[in-house]
């Protein structure tokens, strides 16, 4: 894994861990990485990442509309 240093305001300090997970949240909802990436980046089981998704607006659901139409032209061929 690759380490960033990233500067933030003295005033986020104190909210490290949230600005980690809300760079992880948006990461996974952007499809840059996948739950368990996300979970790991955010030092979190994959089930407690999922949990806190919606704290950030993001969606556990992470279908793009295209894999949307795939999925559902697939049940509805079955």
């Amino acid at each position: 894994m690759t380490t960033i240093t990233l500067e933030v305001p003295d005033s986020l300090g104190e909210y490290q861990n949230d600005t980690i997970r809300f760079i992880a949240a948006k990461l996974y909802e952007s499809g840059k990485l996948s739950l368990g990436q996300a979970a790991d980046m955010a030092r979190l089981s994959k089930r407690t990442f999922a949990e806190l998704l919606s704290d950030y607006d993001v969606s556990f659901i992470n279908y793009s509309p295209s894999d949307l139409n795939d999925e559902l032209d697939r049940i509805s061929g079955i």
